[in-house]
């Protein structure tokens, strides 16, 4: 074998060289993969450096070897990713080997997707430009309805469905399987756009038509749009198709159909816009950046959680944090779970919906309904309240629509029990629920919600950090430990964001940063540092005060003093400590101190914010006993202590926007 590739090799190289001694016009190709050919491959290329980075799918049974997604750094134009390309191709004739372009990106990021062997895999890292490659990697459809009543905050008028609106000012992009637009249901309210992007079917000798295979993506435009069994009947939807007729599609395919809708986008504006991925695949670096640059352009995305009964951190889309992940829950509001499988859960789990035996379009028929579980359908239902949100606050951002619908959330109803007891205090406790009628709730209300990180090693000093999206705002950091050994958190900046740092202390199990993270907020907000240990950390006197951090070199964090919210807004510290304060500058904003003392021997105490004044600090004040921690629960925060006879204080920061005809507190 290795002697018919010489000898082609060969032909071509001669062919090439009577091409040049002919003086007739060759192409660059030709020129590029003469070059190659003859080059001595002794000598190192010019712009050496060091081989790119080669990542791949985490779930080996959703690998696929052969195929790559080659991704070219930032900055790097159209005509180097064609000229990389090529070069590719040079490279690899010259061993004899064939490679295959399937695809180029020039939208969420550029590069191209490429069929080669892995053995072509060590020249491609060292290509000029490549930033990284990622093997291809299958995504699933995650189907596992009842009553729309279950959304519905006002229940007045027994088995009618009646949302505060239709959602029909917001366009939806599902990307599916194929969908069968003659079904009643979806009738002129869903197009099929003519993008299809799916492989092969596996184990079938006859693949099937489109047309013969859309019950998945049928029964989610159902959900979100059908007349009877739509959450936002009016909201228009658009099919693009990256799912095969098993419900399986590819990591490319995804991000060329995302990169079909920003085109489509370009050229034919629609604002507000919702794009569903009712799907996951393993972890993958490239689908969560071209997600998060589509939200950056002002896109909401909505994802499946999965339905692997697993941490939906593992999963892409599920774990891009400026995706809305969705998990399912059943008729009782618990986690669904059917068998062996169910909903992924996790701190990358933004809010959970309907997800159990959901009724809609069947597509056996025009006229048939069937139904589906799973995390798809759940992930539909907030589509639906998305529409329905976003109808009558169209220029909300993504950060601002998630802060509505945790507001507008049913909590507190998922029994933490049936949660894995690693994710429990981390799994967001809300059920996806459509506002109430009568509610006048707008983008620009403060609103906060808390972003738990990972939990840290056990090391002693070892870190971890939460990270709110780039829209909202840090207004507090706090940290758990569930020994109670804590070195306590900061605030640090990077790349211009705010990062949450809890460190773990000397003989820690391990440490949780949860970051409050706001949006509506209206002010100028900083954080600012004691300026030397022991002394106390103070805001400019034109400042509000909305939360207060501590950490001590010791190791071990006193929380022993409370914020200081009179004339003087200060953080204090004690000796060999340092606090933050995060501070924030605007006329109409207000905060006050809630506090809750312990009733008895309690390992628990809690303190909430009244109607209309928003959590955004939340910390224990100690009264000889440790505290494990504190963090908030929607408007309630909670502090952990380890018990004794004293136990330990709870305090809130509470603030609001001052309305005129409310009168200032002080």
């Amino acid at each position: 074998m290795k002697s018919v590739v010489t000898v082609c090799c060969l032909s071509f190289l001669l062919g090439l060289v009577a091409l040049v001694e002919s003086d007739e016009d060759y192409t660059e190709d030709e020129e590029m993969i003469l070059s190659l050919i003859l080059q001595d491959d002794t000598q190192p290329e010019a712009e050496s450096r060091p081989p790119a980075q080669f990542y791949r799918c985490t779930k080996d049974a959703w690998r696929m070897p052969g195929q790559y997604i080659v991704v070219m750094r930032n900055g790097t134009h159209v005509n180097q990713v064609e000229r990389t390309a090529r070069r590719l191709r040079a490279k690899a004739a010259k061993r004899g080997y064939l490679i295959e372009i399937l695809q180029t990106y020039s939208g969420a990021f550029h590069g191209f997707l490429v069929k080669m062997s892995s053995d072509v895999l060590h020249m491609a890292v060292k290509l000029p430009h490549v930033e990284y490659i990622e093997e291809d990697s299958s995504i699933f459809a995650q189907s596992i309805p009842w009553n729309l009543q279950r959304i519905l905050q006002n229940k007045h008028e027994s088995g009618k469905y009646s949302p505060p609106n239709d959602g029909a000012k917001v366009g939806v992009y599902l990307l599916d399987t194929s969908v069968q637009v003659t079904h009643r249901e979806i009738e002129d309210r869903v197009m099929v756009t003519d993008f299809n992007s799916v492989p092969e079917e596996d184990g079938v000798r006859v693949h099937r038509q489109a047309s013969q295979c859309d019950s998945h993506g049928t029964h989610i435009a159902g959900v979100v749009s059908g007349r009877d069994s739509g959450v936002a009947r009016g909201a228009s939807v658009n099919g693009v198709r990256v799912l095969n007729c098993q419900g399986k599609g590819t990591v490319s395919g995804a991000l060329a159909g995302l990169e079909y809708i920003q085109s489509s986008l370009m050229s034919q504006p629609i604002r507000p816009v919702i794009i569903l991925l009712p799907f996951v695949g393993g972890f993958s670096r490239t689908l969560n950046a071209a997600c998060r640059k589509m939200v950056e352009s002002g896109t909401v995305l909505i994802a499946a959680a999965g339905n692997y009964n697993d941490d939906a951190c593992l999963y892409s889309p599920a774990s891009e944090p400026e995706v809305i992940t969705v998990g399912a829950v059943n008729f009782a509001d618990q986690p669904l779970s059917t068998g062996t499988t169910g909903t992924n859960v996790g701190r990358c789990v933004d809010v959970f919906a309907p997800g159990d035996d959901i009724i809609s379009a069947s597509s056996d028929c025009s006229t048939c309904f069937t139904t589906k579980s799973g995390t798809s359908q759940a992930a539909a239902h907030v589509v639906g309240i998305a529409a329905v949100l976003l109808n009558r606050s169209p220029n909300s951002s993504s950060a601002e629509l998630l802060q509505q619908l945790l507001h507008h959330s049913v909590r507190n109803v998922i029994n933490p029990e049936s949660l894995p007891l690693n994710h429990r205090l981390s799994t967001p406790n809300v059920v996806a629920a459509l506002p109430d009628s009568t509610s006048t709730l707008i983008g620009e209300d403060l609103l906060c919600r808390s972003v738990w990180s990972e939990r840290s090693a056990v090391k002693g000093f070892a870190t971890t950090t939460a990270r709110c999206r780039h829209s909202e705002e840090m207004l507090s950091c706090s940290s758990f430990s569930q020994n109670g050994v804590i070195a306590g958190e900061r605030v640090e900046e990077r790349d211009g964001q705010k990062e949450c740092v809890a460190v773990n202390g000397n003989g820690g199990h391990g440490v949780f940063a949860i970051a409050r993270c706001c949006t509506g907020h209206k002010a100028q907000c900083q954080m600012l540092e004691s300026p030397e240990r022991g002394e106390d950390a103070d805001c400019p006197p034109d400042h509000q005060l909305t939360g207060c951090s501590y950490s001590s070199s010791s190791g071990d964090v006193s929380y022993s003093d409370r914020p200081l919210h009179g004339s003087r807004r200060a953080c204090p510290a004690k000796r060999g400590e340092m606090s933050y304060a995060s501070c924030c500058h605007t006329s109409s904003l207000e905060c006050r101190l809630k506090e809750q003392d312990p009733t008895g021997v309690s390992e628990q105490v809690k303190v909430s914010c009244e109607d209309s004044w928003t959590l955004t600090g939340c910390q224990g004040l100690s009264s000889g006993s440790g505290v494990r921690g504190a963090f908030a629960l929607g408007n309630t925060c909670v502090v952990h202590t380890a018990g004794g006879d004293k136990g330990a204080a709870a305090i809130a920061t509470c603030c609001r926007h001052r309305t005129t005809h409310q009168p200032s507190e002080h």
